[in-house]
């Protein structure tokens, strides 16, 4: 008899929360490409719901150029309205000027440590994840509230420490599956 498969609360019935809590919520990316994605995301989500940005992202991607951060660093005012137009994103200027601007210190940050995943990890204990599997998850932490100041100051965007938290969950730097869950 094979055993059910056990999963975190929050995804509850929705199959696109299910397949991203099962594929990809709290495995490890070290690829500045997903990060860089994941970037944009998690910004576009501040005071929405991630539901409401998982079922966009095929639009993110399209509006956004597949991540590519070099071509969204470059992207100018005429981009800019484009994307206010485009009913696949959320369109809010503050949010899309952020993107850009993001895109352009993400660059800034590669060029500094080599990679953006070597600058995230250098906050991590021993350059590693953090392994929760929690009942109690926390909306941000000391080590989410250190990278969220450096990046604002840094000029970073639409990346507070709620934000960043949720990336790093979104990333696998933290994994906070539940105990009994068995995508942990």
């Amino acid at each position: 008899m094979p055993t059910e498969l056990k999963r975190c609360i929050w995804p509850g019935t929705d199959e696109l929360y299910i397949k991203y809590h099962d594929e990809e919520w709290g495995k490890e990316v070290h690829d500045d490409k997903k990060l860089f994605e994941f970037l944009i995301l998690e910004s576009a989500q501040a005071g929405l719901s991630w539901i409401t940005i998982l079922r966009r992202r095929e639009g993110y991607r399209k509006a956004f150029a597949d991540f590519d951060v070099k071509k969204v660093a470059a992207f100018t005012d005429v981009d800019v309205e484009r994307l206010m137009q485009d009913t696949g994103i959320i369109r809010n200027r503050l949010k899309i000027l952020a993107s850009v601007n993001n895109a352009q210190k993400f660059i800034e940050v590669q060029k500094e440590f080599g990679s953006f995943d070597k600058y995230l990890y250098s906050f991590m204990p021993d350059g590693k994840p953090i392994v929760n599997y929690t009942d109690k998850i926390p909306a941000s932490t000391p080590i989410s509230d250190a990278i969220s100041k450096d990046m604002k100051k840094r000029g970073f965007k639409f990346f507070g420490t709620t934000i960043c938290y949720a990336h790093m969950q979104a990333t696998g730097m933290v994994n906070d599956h539940l105990p009994d869950c068995s995508f942990k």
